[in-house]
């Protein structure tokens, strides 16, 4: 990887490991502060989905409410690339959390852009999905699925 690259990682990744473990324990502020408020933001989450920051905020909080306790949450990134003001990473999150009262274990498939505000890196797209085989758990008020 370029050193571009490892200085983004090296920012940014322990603040979204961070932010990720906490909406696992139902706290939704570390994540919207990763997030940018500016539009154009999207998330194409493995539930929930939206576009604009309108939209996108509001899905973060209702994320939170599904969990109550996270026993472990990783990030492990499988390819990452940095140039300018923008940056992605590709990877899998591994859960172990209690969603509605139940223990849950699970792996997402992640996808995040990031765009270079101000000085600070902020997350300006997700896309997360139930690798090949793997169907997910059901969710209050929905349909099968995991953390947007």
């Amino acid at each position: 990887m370029s050193s571009e690259t490892d200085e983004f990682l090296a920012e940014m990744i322990p603040k979204q490991r961070a932010a990720d473990g906490a909406i696992h324990d139902g706290d939704v502020a570390p994540r919207v502060a990763l997030w940018s408020p500016k539009d154009p933001v999207t998330l194409f989450g493995a539930r929930l989905s939206g576009v604009g920051w309108g939209e996108v905020e509001p899905m973060f909080h209702s994320v939170a409410s599904w969990f109550t306790h996270a026993d472990s949450f990783d990030l492990e990134i499988i390819a990452a690339g940095a140039s300018g003001d923008l940056a992605y990473t590709v990877g899998y999150e591994h859960t172990s959390a209690t969603v509605d009262g139940m223990p849950r274990h699970y792996t997402l498939r992640v996808t995040h852009v990031y765009r270079r505000e101000e000085g600070n890196w902020r997350i300006v797209h997700r896309h997360a999905d139930f690798p090949p085989g793997e169907s997910g758990f059901p969710l209050p008020g929905g349909p099968t699925g995991a953390n947007g």
